[in-house]
């Protein structure tokens, strides 16, 4: 079965600047999430911390707002679409945030 990235788009909040209720909202959301997708999660991921992007000039500029990724185990992209039904970071519901989903293809030069 092929694994699948998740990359989470969108400028999130920073869990040390929510109050304790609030981070508590939000974590429920992700336990909720991870329940759901069950032994599908392969690798819940981590959040990404400030970065840079690094251009084929030698120059550097500002990075993608990209915030986060998992990996999941799913049939087809159309499974893994559907296994980000109820992703926390879908929830807002105003177009701020994406959950931007990529097939993990074998390295062609490996065995």
């Amino acid at each position: 079965m092929p694994n699948y990235i998740l990359i989470y788009k969108g400028e999130a909040t920073d869990m040390a600047d929510m109050t304790p209720e609030e981070g508590a909202a939000v974590l429920a959301k992700w336990q909720s999430w991870m329940e759901k997708v069950g032994p599908a999660l392969q690798d819940v991921g981590s959040p990404f911390g400030p970065g840079a992007s690094v251009i084929d000039d030698g120059s550097t500029g500002a990075p993608e707002s990209l915030t986060g990724y998992s990996i999941i185990a799913a049939n087809d992209l159309d499974q893994a679409q559907q296994l980000t039904d109820g992703h926390p970071y879908l929830s807002e519901g105003l177009g701020n945030y994406a959950v931007e989903v990529f097939e993990l293809m074998p390295v062609p030069f490996e065995d």
